[in-house]
């Protein structure tokens, strides 16, 4: 896969601020600092000793306007793009069976279980496709994995085209960004109110924050972590050992967390779509990595530099974007731009974004039993 061309200076432009010398003896300092920064990266990468298997999954599909995601647009341009979801198969030394992660779950096969204000939305994405929904890939594949079988959740974040329908999976535990609970329940400011997001969505007894992050909280309200109960706790343990998830910079990224441990599966915090927005860095082999990007970006023209985040009418007077924060949302991009520019073979990186259509036609091969 063709990796995504980009040269982004911003860590070079840290160091050069403070620089008295010429500005030959700049550049030649910045080269060299140029090439030793992505060779730390790409040998820590190499180092890194866990991996994961990959499946994607369709899950449902939406139709955008163009108009309201890429700048430069064709105002009359409506796209249908998939929701994908992704299964995560982790084994673990010394155990028999993997840990089954999905990561998003799409959208619900059945439109009648959104809120009414949900469904208001919806129609404006019409045509819905909801089948096949993730449930339904998952069984539609060759191996014999059920939904039961599933483990983990982890959610990108919770709007209607990602959250699908988490009581299929009754056996699993949900991971969301902190904030998230609070997020449904009482919504996050004028532009994302309440009765736009399912207050029961999560099982509470089976869902588990992750820690908030210094400087991530976007939006006007700042929604606040519910503190997981003892029993989603106990429920993770065969998998997850929750007491060692510290958030710390990791690559180009100022908020990580090592998800099992062992490298294999990386969250990284990537505030700016939604509060508690995660996306995922996977090892699927030695030097190779998957980039799974949620919502950074809903058209990789985008993350391309091609094209930039529209902004339009807010409808209270001012502008606005898909974003709850656009700011924050550029620079989650810059720092996954100089993420996958920092890497240098052997190591490979592939970035997929959630709603990426020509990703999917180009990869049918690689949806479950298929893998990355």
């Amino acid at each position: 896969m063709p990796l995504y061309s980009y040269k982004s200076q911003q860590y070079l432009s840290v160091v050069w601020w403070g620089c008295s010398a010429s500005s030959d003896e700049t550049k030649s300092f910045g080269a060299k600092l140029d090439f030793h920064f992505h060779f730390f990266v790409s040998s820590i990468m190499e180092s890194s000793p866990g991996t994961v298997t990959i499946s994607a999954l369709d899950a449902g599909h939406l139709t955008l306007p163009e108009r309201l995601f890429v700048t430069d647009a064709d105002s009359e341009k409506r796209t249908t793009v998939p929701s994908l979801s992704f299964l995560i198969q982790h084994c673990a030394p010394g155990k028999t069976r993997p840990t089954r992660m999905l990561f998003d779950l799409g959208v619900k096969r059945d439109i009648e279980r959104y809120t009414p204000s949900q469904q208001t939305h919806i129609a404006e994405r019409q045509p819905v496709i909801v089948s096949p929904d993730c449930r339904e890939s998952l069984l539609s594949g060759s191996a014999t994995i059920t939904p039961k079988d599933i483990n983990l959740v982890m959610l990108s974040h919770v709007h209607w085209d990602h959250v699908g329908t988490p009581a299929d999976f009754s056996s699993a535990t949900f991971l969301v960004g902190a904030g998230t609970l609070d997020l449904l329940k009482n919504g996050d400011g004028p532009l994302y109110p309440a009765d736009l997001f399912n207050d029961d969505e999560l099982p509470s007894d089976r869902t588990i924050e992750l820690l908030p992050v210094s400087l991530s909280g976007v939006g006007s309200g700042r929604p606040q972590r519910t503190r997981p109960s003892d029993s989603a706790l106990a429920r993770i343990a065969p998998y997850l050992d929750a007491d060692i998830w510290t958030w710390r910079p990791r690559f180009t990224f100022l908020s990580t967390l090592d998800l099992f441990g062992d490298g294999s599966v990386t969250v990284i915090d990537t505030p700016g779509h939604l509060h508690g927005h995660v996306n995922l860095l996977c090892q699927v082999a030695n030097s190779k990595y998957v980039y799974l990007g949620g919502d950074c970006c809903h058209d990789p023209r985008i993350l391309a530099g091609d094209k930039g985040i529209a902004v339009y009418p807010d409808g209270r007077g001012g502008l606005r974007s898909v974003h709850v924060d656009i700011g924050a949302a550029a620079t989650s991009l810059d720092r996954i731009r100089d993420f996958v520019e920092s890497c240098q073979r052997p190591v490979e990186t592939e970035v997929v974004v959630a709603h990426d259509r020509a990703w999917r036609e180009r990869n049918k091969h690689r949806f479950w039993p298929g893998k990355l």
